[in-house]
């Protein structure tokens, strides 16, 4: 009966033993499984760390572009104001000029040359 229940005892420790090593060879596996999926996240993590990087530099360079842009509307603005106030300015000779050949019209109109024609027909 002893000799029975060693033997009992001895299968029941037997199947607690390959019981135990099953399930470290799960655990195993799971940890092995953890590992690799926690290693495809750090890969991950690079891979949006590299892309935020060139982003933030395609972000600089559009920056930088937007500026220039800003730069060369600002001069094309004061050029603008510039030729605005030339046309303005040429515009007030050419009155100016229509003025004083009316004038000098007027007066060459007074003028009578030798048998009293006058230079100018009025």
């Amino acid at each position: 009966m002893l000799a029975q229940r060693s033997s009992s005892a001895a299968k029941d420790i037997k199947t607690l033993i390959e019981s135990s090593a099953s399930l470290v060879r799960d655990g195993t596996s799971q940890a092995e499984q953890a590992g690799a999926a926690i290693e495809r996240v750090k890969d991950a993590i690079e891979a949006v760390s590299m892309s935020v990087s060139e982003i933030s530099l395609a972000c600089e360079g559009q920056s930088r572009g937007i500026q220039q842009v800003a730069g060369a509307v600002a001069q094309m603005d004061q050029v603008t104001q510039q030729n605005a106030a030339l046309v303005e300015q040429a515009a007030a000779a050419a009155h100016s000029l229509d003025e004083q050949e009316t004038k000098v019209r007027d007066t060459l109109a007074e003028f009578k040359v030798g048998d009293g024609t006058r230079l100018l027909a009025a």
